[in-house]
């Protein structure tokens, strides 16, 4: 059993410094070992073997941005689920209801977006986000 806090991290220190070399080996590697040809193909941005068209300028949709914002964020709360399994048994029911009372905040922000229509990305878009259309004064309607 290890007493000290050297020999207690000492595992945790031999993976992450046998990773860390790892990935250097192998970055390393393909830059000694590969071909460095610099032509127009190679240069040029790959779009699943298609052939790119249009300006990258193109705006996206704040969907989009919306979407994996909320992701993250949920993703995030996710993880805070393991470390709560491990200590579960330790903490018991207390732990239960604390968890209980997290998975319910987590599923009524769920719930809420789900109610105001981000995750729908059936809806078409207004005349007002198309780029390069301008709107009717019919479709925009009055001002308020």
């Amino acid at each position: 059993m290890p007493q000290t806090p050297l020999e207690l991290y000492f595992p945790l220190l031999v993976q992450a410094l046998l990773g860390t070399v790892i990935a250097i080996a192998l970055v390393g590697g393909s830059y000694l070992l590969g071909k460095k040809l610099k032509n127009k193909v190679k240069d040029s941005p790959y779009e699943c073997g298609m052939v790119p068209t249009g300006s990258a300028k193109e705006s996206f949709s704040v969907k989009f941005y919306l979407v994996a914002m909320l992701f993250i964020l949920f993703d995030v709360e996710a993880v805070f689920l393991y470390p709560w399994v491990v200590v579960f048994r330790e903490l018991r029911m207390i732990a239960l209801i604390e968890m209980g009372i997290f998975v319910v905040l987590i599923l009524s922000g769920f719930f809420y977006i789900w109610k105001k229509g981000v995750l729908d990305w059936s809806k078409a878009p207004s005349p007002r986000t198309v780029p390069g259309r301008v709107a009717t004064l019919e479709e925009v309607g009055p001002r308020r």
